[in-house]
């Protein structure tokens, strides 16, 4: 398989999806700040964007689905974006960080 034929492959698609959902889910665990972790979740988001793209034209009869339900992934991506900064700019004006240890009075 020549370098320049990967884009012809739904295997190199696949890859690229599953290391951004793996730096995603890594990036959820590991980072300790509410911004790193809207981050983090857009990159999973971003991932199953591509995997939709990925099926849609290497499997899918209708070329439209898989941008349907991608437009749909980006605009649930939109709002989990505003809504977790409103939520972060909301936290931080009432602990003065956003430092999820800070955060344990939270806990019911």
């Amino acid at each position: 398989m020549s370098i320049l034929n990967l884009h012809n492959s739904l295997n190199t698609y696949l890859i690229l999806a599953a290391v951004l959902f793996g730096m995603g889910i890594y990036g959820l665990v590991t980072r300790r700040t509410l911004v790193g972790m809207l981050i983090a979740s857009e990159l999973v988001l971003a991932a199953s964007s591509i995997n939709f793209m990925a099926f849609n034209r290497f499997t899918a009869p209708d070329p439209t689905v898989g941008q349907i339900f991608t437009l749909f992934i980006m605009a649930i991506a939109a709002a989990e974006a505003a809504i977790g900064l409103s939520i972060t700019i909301a936290v931080y004006r009432n602990y003065k960080s956003v430092d999820t240890e800070d955060l344990v009075d939270l806990n019911g």
